[in-house]
């Protein structure tokens, strides 16, 4: 399936697979949600070679271990090598860390995936939409990301239209 003139690609790692019943949502209906849908072991996923052009690549929620893996450049599955493809072809990856408090392990990751070029953007919605549901805060995150590739959305109020409070 198209989304709005986008194709996408779904690398799921295992772990997503166990955990996904876990946060109320179906491994069906999320999978069928992208053109095409892949395993992490399946290395032959075009996303896994520099010569398949893409706009760049979301990690979300990307683990710390799946983040030291990609800043190590351990490319061991179809995950790491799609963003490590994708920081030596300087497009965009877009690390969405969500775990917290932060070691000093993690922080010196995250720094190091900057360095390399990466944008991190935490899973932090912001609270001048006045979300009112789960949903809300998700949709602004989803709609930060989407900004990032240039992507129209309507996802959440921006600062200043009708619905956004000051700070």
């Amino acid at each position: 399936m198209k989304r709005a003139g986008h194709t996408t690609l779904l690398l799921a790692s295992d772990e997503a697979k166990n955990f996904i019943g876990h946060e109320g949502e179906d491994l069906h209906r999320f999978m069928g949600s992208a053109t095409q849908a892949f395993s992490e072991h399946d290395m032959n996923c075009p996303a896994s070679s520099g010569s398949v052009k893409t706009a760049g690549m979301i990690v979300v929620p990307r683990s710390m271990k799946t983040l030291s893996a990609i800043v190590h450049g351990l490319s061991d599955n179809a995950i790491t090598r799609a963003a490590d493809v994708t920081l030596k072809e300087r497009r965009t990856l877009i690390p969405v860390p969500r775990e917290t408090p932060l070691s000093i392990v993690h922080l010196r990751n995250l720094l190091r995936a900057a360095q390399a070029g990466a944008t991190i953007l935490p899973a932090m919605p912001a609270f001048y939409t006045k979300p009112r549901t789960m949903d809300d805060m998700v949709n602004f995150i989803v709609g930060r990301i989407l900004d990032l590739f240039n992507v129209p959305h309507s996802l959440y109020p921006r600062w200043g239209e009708p619905g956004a409070e000051k700070e």
